[in-house]
């Protein structure tokens, strides 16, 4: 199953205080409530990675319209500074919308060279309606079990099918939390934020946010400009489409990062037979899912699921030689066990999984405006699939529940912001999640901001995962809060990416999926729990 990040423990809270914060239906400008908070008791859940490791939990108002109603739960994680200098708390977000956050400060407080880390109390934190908070959103258990109709709707049974569960899922997420669902959006995570700011006994926080956490730390800096101390933004979100659209550019991206694995794979032929020419490779790799479509590996791994197998490969070159033994061995073998094997450690979905994804679904079908007419889907992702058919349909499918959701829609914040400390913004050249071009717009927006650029990159979450270069400014801008400035064009600094992986040894080929613990390479890590669709 897809590895989740470990569900930490919860502690009561005490003491109380107080926040400003804004409505749910905020954008860009709000009118003040007072909330009263209350500080966090922390008690130890350490691991044996993260021995230092603090756990404590958060009771906050579902609605800041009104903050002496209901209070939902956050739980928080929380590694504690060592040094003399003290430079506040250091929030981080792994991104969904949807994804767990408490193991993530295990991750970079260990990542980070340890005179930065202790420098910080690094705070983890599960977003409202995820994993550990109160309550999570689990609409409809099972969603993605196998087998799924193909997710290419060449006929109408097919995607009468396809639509019938999207209608579905949205229909189970509105007759489960009908009550929760307007309050699960970015704006109100970002106001969560500013209750943990204020809970930790801090005037300004740092935040350091990847792949959709960049937009939910633009978002939080946009409400909050004067509790922002230290802003890094990693695998930018295009603000500028949110949602509907950015979803469709992803399309384009990932289907490019695929076919630079299938040249990939043509380059090793001499481990995985399937030959020299990229294109040929990719015809084989269409072939493959076409044969699944008709009869699925070992009764799991469908059409549809074979995308989902292989989508992970755009979000992180490490998973190539993986994904390429499973490839190489159902097509000169015909063998199905490796290919459900990659499915169970790279497609599958799990609890945690079912979670994430009624978060994901309800933030962005609440964040902002989606097409209510299906024959703008259906036109729109045809002419993306003639293009780019890889995700075109997989990831029309994954957001169709927007078409039919149970709540209204709010305004997507304007994130331009001139009142801001010098922001530091990492962005890989070739990222699919999250295009290039997010990065620049958002590097526009943000007045001062600096890009930091992976040229040839395509990997998404760039620091912190092995790139020297990369993370020399993440340190530096973390400990004094300078940042490059560049003299032309529009990057500021320049990294050049790391190696592609080579196939692996028969040693590590006999390994059935990546251990955990200090053995992981830091990027397989990262991604971990970064994950996927976000």
């Amino acid at each position: 199953m897809r590895k989740s990040a470990a569900v930490l423990c919860g502690a009561a809270v005490v003491v109380a205080g107080s926040v400003t914060a804004v409505p749910a239906d905020a954008s860009t400008s709000h009118s003040a409530v007072a909330v009263h908070v209350a500080k966090v008791t922390w008690k130890k859940c350490g691991t044996t990675e993260h021995p230092s490791m603090q756990c404590g939990s958060l009771k906050v108002p579902l609605d800041y319209r009104h903050p002496s109603g209901q209070k939902i739960t956050l739980a928080l994680s929380r590694v504690p500074h060592t040094a003399k200098t003290y430079q506040g708390p250091l929030l981080v977000n792994p991104g969904g919308p949807g994804g767990s956050g408490l193991s993530l400060a295990g991750f970079v407080a260990s990542s980070l060279p340890k005179a930065v880390a202790a420098q910080y109390d690094v705070i983890g934190f599960d977003p409202r309606g995820v994993g550990a908070s109160t309550p999570a959103l689990d609409c409809k258990p099972g969603q993605f079990k196998p087998v799924r109709p193909d997710s290419v709707p060449r006929t109408a049974a097919l995607e009468k099918a396809n639509l019938a569960r999207a209608r579905s899922f949205a229909a189970a997420c509105g007759r489960k939390y009908a009550k929760l669902l307007p309050y699960v959006n970015t704006v109100n995570a970002a106001t969560d934020m500013d209750s943990i700011r204020q809970a930790l006994g801090a005037n300004r926080i740092n935040y350091f946010g990847y792949s959709y956490g960049t937009y939910l730390g633009a978002v939080y800096a946009k409400l909050f400009p004067q509790r922002v101390r230290r802003l890094v933004l990693d695998s930018i979100v295009d603000p500028a489409g949110v949602w509907y659209d950015d979803n469709l550019q992803q399309d384009y991206a990932f289907n490019d990062r695929h076919r630079a694995f299938m040249a990939w794979v043509a380059k090793y032929d001499s481990t995985y037979k399937l030959g020299t020419d990229p294109e040929k490779v990719e015809a084989k790799w269409y072939a493959m899912r076409a044969a699944l479509a008709r009869k699925p590996a070992g009764g799991k791994v469908g059409a549809s699921e074979l995308e989902d197998t292989f989508i992970p490969g755009g979000y992180y070159n490490g998973y190539w030689p993986r994904l390429a033994q499973a490839f190489a061995a159902y097509v000169n073998e015909k063998k199905t066990g490796p290919l459900v094997e990659a499915y169970g450690n790279f497609g599958a979905v799990d609890a945690s999984g079912d979670n994430g994804y009624s978060v994901y679904s309800a933030v962005q079908c609440r964040d902002a405006a989606w097409p209510r007419d299906w024959r703008q889907w259906r036109k729109d992702n045809w002419a993306v699939y003639d293009k780019a058919p890889f995700m075109a349909w997989n990831n029309a499918w994954y957001n169709a529940p927007c078409a039919f959701w149970p709540t209204s829609t709010m305004r997507p914040v304007n994130i331009a912001n001139g009142k801001l400390p010098p922001v530091l913004l990492f962005q890989a050249t070739d990222d699919a999640a999250t295009p290039y071009e997010g990065g620049v717009t958002v590097h526009h927006l943000l007045r001062g901001s600096s890009l930091v650029v992976e040229q040839g990159g395509g990997n998404h979450g760039i620091t912190l995962s092995g790139n020297a270069c990369l993370d020399k400014y993440l340190s530096a801008y973390l400990t004094n809060g300078k940042v490059p400035r560049g003299r032309t064009g529009v990057a500021d600094a320049v990294c050049q990416k790391l190696p592609d992986p080579k196939p692996l040894s028969a040693k590590a080929s006999a390994v059935k999926a990546a251990p955990s613990g200090s053995g992981v390479p830091r990027g397989a890590a990262l991604h971990e729990l970064v994950g996927f669709r976000g």
